[in-house]
């Protein structure tokens, strides 16, 4: 085969999405037979399956084959130095959250290795980081996308950077960004009908895999502030971290430093009071409460947290986890651009790494 008709596949990281994104994978390599897709490596965090020859990894059973491996991952210098001394392009899929990963993404760009990621922390970490990681890729022209950092498989970030590429003003971005918190918020506080305690709503929500194991995770509001981190620096602000903007949590403070997630389900109702009042203060105006992320670009305001919205607010009118966001421009004026549909789970995650995959291709 000649190399330049073959491209070497890297996934780290085989659970939800890394299975989904096999699964896909696998597919597109059927549909689009040339350039060859080879597996060349795969890892979870205690075992991989690679060889010294870069011998193809049958995509139908590389996660079965996994757990009887008797090798373990290698260092990320180690990885980088293994997926580089081929003659072959080759494309690093990251489907992990971790930090260590995404702190080695200027490591691999540098060596011409291009890489397509749902991993939140390469983007919103320190401005550095992120100055580090296009800086790599514009001097190797290994390409890095990362379309389910935010949204899943929405279009969120590719129609932002079309957006600011063509020469529109973003004033504004406003939206729901987290599945977990829109399910939570359109059962507790429906824009009809009086909706459940905010306890029983949460344990819901975790029952249903909505949550993550410890919902205040999902409660503190970082995820959503790693998100509007993300689309604010790509808006042009040079947003430092998701700890440098306001950030509500919903976590009673008495409750923060609770030694479980099942503790702290346990002892979530005799707090319901604090939310109760938030939401009959909204419906006293005829409103419903959201948890939201707002980017004022000419402010260079971002924010994260509760707001009140009328019944017929499209933010309010979200249905099950769905996600909302709206882009305000000079272009589209008073009526916003918007994009609207699920943003969580594996098989939408794992299609946004898939069509960045299929960008990375085009432009190999």
């Amino acid at each position: 085969m000649n190399s330049s008709r073959q491209i070497n596949i890297a996934v780290i990281g085989a659970g939800g999405v890394g299975k989904c994104f096999l699964s896909q994978l696998s597919q597109l390599a059927r549909r689009r037979p040339e350039p060859k897709l080879v597996l060349v490596y795969i890892c979870t965090s205690k075992k991989a399956f690679y060889s010294a020859e870069y011998a193809s990894i049958p995509l139908d059973t590389a996660i079965s084959s996994l757990p009887s491996s008797s090798q373990t991952p290698l260092p990320l210098f180690g990885l980088a130095e293994y997926l580089s001394a081929t003659s072959s392009k080759t494309v690093l899929i990251d489907n992990t959250s971790s930090q260590e990963v995404a702190e080695a993404y200027p490591l691999f760009l540098s060596r011409g290795i291009s890489i397509a990621t749902p991993n939140k922390k390469a983007f919103s970490g320190s401005y550095k980081l992120w100055q580090d990681i296009f800086s790599a890729s514009a001097e190797s022209g290994a390409r890095v996308y990362h379309e389910s950092s935010v949204g899943a498989g929405l279009p969120v970030i590719s129609t932002l950077k079309d957006l600011v590429d063509t020469g529109d003003e973003v004033t504004k971005i406003e939206g729901v960004f987290s599945g977990t918190m829109s399910f939570l918020f359109n059962s507790f506080a429906p824009t009809s009908g009086s909706g459940g305690q905010w306890s029983a709503e949460v344990k819901k929500a975790k029952d249903l895999g909505y949550t993550e194991p410890d919902p205040r995770d999902d409660l503190n509001g970082l995820d959503v502030a790693r998100k509007l981190t993300i689309l604010a620096r790509l808006a042009g602000l040079e947003i430092e971290s998701p700890s440098s903007f306001p950030v509500q949590s919903l976590i009673p403070r008495e409750l923060e430093s609770v030694a479980s997630g099942d503790e702290f389900l346990e002892k979530l109702p005799e707090f319901d009071s604090q939310m109760g009042e938030t939401k009959a203060e909204a419906e006293k105006e005829g409103k419903v409460v959201r948890f939201v992320g707002s980017i004022d670009v000419a402010t260079k305001q971002v924010k994260v947290g509760l707001e009140k919205f009328d019944r017929s607010h499209p933010i309010a009118a979200l249905k099950g986890s769905d996600n909302i966001i709206s882009f305000y421009t000079k272009r589209y004026g008073s009526n916003p651009l918007i994009i609207q549909g699920a943003g969580a789970g594996g098989e939408v995650t794992a299609m946004g790494v898939t069509s960045d995959l299929i960008k990375v291709l085009s432009q190999l």
